[in-house]
């Protein structure tokens, strides 16, 4: 299963609703740049204003607000940071050390890692938000995207090798 942006939040919150539900997982789960917080809540929200080439922190809040309508920002099937990771099948998150939404990628790793599921965070240096979509143009995006295939053969080989979660910076 994968995601970008709000996508990657969804994708999130659907495997949250699929261990609820009992129901089978993916065998994992690559997020870009995922949205998990429609709180906002986020240092980077404040930290990465005017570096994050897409978007302005301004635009978030009332984003998040059309989209939730009359439910709450904290429910994960809505915000997934606030959710439960227990049981996850490993996760890969890609995100820009530029983007608004850095720590949306970095809490979700970190209470990942706590819940005892693998994750790899991979905090790539001065590409936009959701910069895979700019392969085979932008030479960052060709290699995320092959990391990232490379992450799901892997998860779906019948003799992955277990690897400790990790964060780099590419």
């Amino acid at each position: 299963m994968a995601g970008d942006s709000a996508g990657g939040g969804l994708a999130l919150a659907t495997l949250l609703a699929l261990r609820d539900a009992g129901d089978p997982f993916p065998a994992a789960a690559v997020l870009f740049s995922p949205w998990t917080d429609l709180t906002c809540s986020g240092e980077s929200m404040r930290t990465n204003e005017g570096r994050d080439p897409m978007y302005h922190a301004s635009v978030f809040p009332r984003v998040a607000a059309q989209y939730l309508g009359d439910a709450v920002a904290t429910h994960p099937y809505a915000s997934p940071l606030f959710g439960n990771f227990e049981g996850l099948p490993p996760l890969l998150i890609q995100v820009g050390d530029t983007e608004l939404l850095l720590d949306d990628s970095t809490r979700v790793a970190a209470k990942t890692r706590s819940a005892g599921v693998r994750v790899e965070l991979e905090i790539w240096r001065n590409v936009p938000h959701i910069f895979q979509v700019w392969a085979p143009f932008m030479p960052e995006a060709n290699r995320a995207l092959a990391r990232a295939a490379d992450f799901i053969v892997a998860a779906t080989s019948s003799q992955e090798p277990h690897r400790p979660p990790m964060t780099s910076m590419v």
